[in-house]
């Protein structure tokens, strides 16, 4: 029964190790990271509606002239 050939096992698990290495770090490279968190101002912006702009008149039934 022929013997297993071994000689070869380290040269092949460190170029294995290697290459994988390299292509973590390629994809690694590529990806955006966010930058640095800045905090929002709070201050509300006023958004104009378009009924804002317009007169209107409610009339509830406690606001009508009593009959």
């Amino acid at each position: 029964m022929p013997q297993l050939d071994t000689s070869t096992w380290f040269i092949n698990i460190l170029s294995m190790l290697l290459t994988l290495y390299i292509v973590f770090q390629l994809k690694v490279s590529k990806y955006l990271y966010p930058t640095n968190p800045e905090p929002k101002s709070l201050k509300t912006l006023k958004h104009n509606n378009p009924w804002e702009t317009k007169w209107t008149k409610i009339y509830s039934p406690l606001s009508l002239p009593q009959q």
